[in-house]
């Protein structure tokens, strides 16, 4: 059972994020909270498997929340997947570097939420696509091609199939219907990938391809 807390200064957007949740069997809302002051002191007294805030809340905004729950100082932190309305590239580079495991817009729809929620407690990270690939397109350059870096063996084609899509902000449901594969298959191909380039997630993966020219 995932456990889940939920942060939103909106009653009607937590109940739709609790009812969205709670309709899947793996999943159990353990709180919702209304402002990040709440947030932080629920997450650290239940320690969720997953964090779900909001950015725009009172008392401490989303992105502090993230950092304190889940950023690089935090002896044990928490996975924190930030879903907003405001599509801001200032906002998603904050909210990765505090710490957090996912960044959604509201609008991304319930089966996004869900993939999110379920990668984040697997220690993965999701993007929503149409902000993966805005904001890792700016490794696509001279400047940035100059830090190209080489992996430690060959990727197999079809792992170079995988780097591409997820480059392109698919998931892996996307990728394994678009090539084919069975998703434990693309779990294994991105596995593998991610030991050759040293990349943690799949948000460094995208970045290593974009950075090495392997999309454009």
């Amino acid at each position: 059972m995932i456990r889940v807390l939920i942060a939103d200064d909106q009653e009607m957007v937590r109940m739709g994020f609790r009812m969205i949740l709670e309709s899947h069997d793996d999943i159990e809302v353990v709180a919702d909270v209304p402002d990040g002051v709440s947030a932080v002191s629920k997450a650290r007294e239940l320690r969720p498997d997953v964090c779900l805030l909001d950015i725009r809340m009172p008392g401490l905004d989303g992105l502090e929340v993230t950092r304190q729950l889940a950023g690089p100082d935090v002896a044990d932190p928490l996975k924190v997947v930030v879903v907003t309305t405001f599509d801001l590239d200032e906002y998603v580079h904050t909210a990765l570097r505090n710490g957090a495991s996912g960044f959604l817009l509201k609008d991304a729809g319930p089966a996004l939420l869900i993939e999110a929620v379920r990668a984040a407690e697997r220690g993965d990270a999701l993007v929503s696509p149409q902000i993966t690939v805005r904001l890792l397109k700016h490794f696509d350059g001279s400047s940035a091609k100059a830090r190209a870096t080489p992996p430690s063996e060959p990727l197999t084609p079809r792992e170079m199939d995988v780097v591409k899509a997820v480059a392109r902000g698919l998931t892996n449901t996307e990728i394994g219907a678009e090539l084919f594969l069975s998703l434990s298959t693309v779990k294994t191909h991105l596995a593998s990938v991610q030991g050759k380039i040293g990349a943690r997630n799949r948000v460094e993966t995208a970045a290593w391809a974009w950075r090495n020219g392997v999309v454009s």
